[in-house]
């Protein structure tokens, strides 16, 4: 139960920031096109994609659920559950003409392009990162050595 609860907060705060994220984005974007407010549908469906998103991104990337994935299956795991929740609020909430083919391409090519812009971004900073802790962790070695 200790766990469940522990689980829940985690995902209540992480859910918390991407709606945060999500409608300053939002606030961005629409300013630009001259929009002076975000409709009621429009926070409520940035708040969907953010509570059922932030538990896709749950199930997707940690080892408490599905144990021993591949990063590459983990990025599919993810990817299309999340363009499936989004391809829903985008229908149900008319974020743009449903009916036109070429508005579901763009709404599309705009997911892919933004997940793997998104991947390859994360993808760089691990790898940065772990050669930072490599260094530092062949220094430490070192200087155990040298205590010897």
């Amino acid at each position: 139960m200790k766990r469940f609860l522990e689980g829940t907060l985690q995902w209540k705060t992480a859910a918390c920031f991407m709606f945060t994220g999500s409608v300053i984005v939002t606030m961005l974007v629409f300013s630009c096109f001259g929009q002076q407010y975000i409709s009621i549908m429009t926070l409520l469906s940035l708040l969907i994609i953010s509570a059922l998103g932030t538990f896709i991104q749950f199930l997707a990337f940690t080892d408490t659920i599905i144990k021993n994935l591949r990063y590459s299956l983990r990025l599919l795991l993810f990817a299309v559950p999340f363009l499936l929740l989004l391809t829903c609020c985008a229908y149900f909430f008319a974020w743009f003409p449903t009916e036109e083919f070429g508005s579901w391409a763009i709404f599309v090519g705009i997911f892919v392009g933004i997940f793997c812009i998104m991947t390859l971004a994360f993808e760089l900073y691990y790898r940065y990162m772990g050669k930072k802790y490599d260094g530092l962790l062949g220094q430490y070695r070192k200087q155990q050595e040298k205590r010897k």
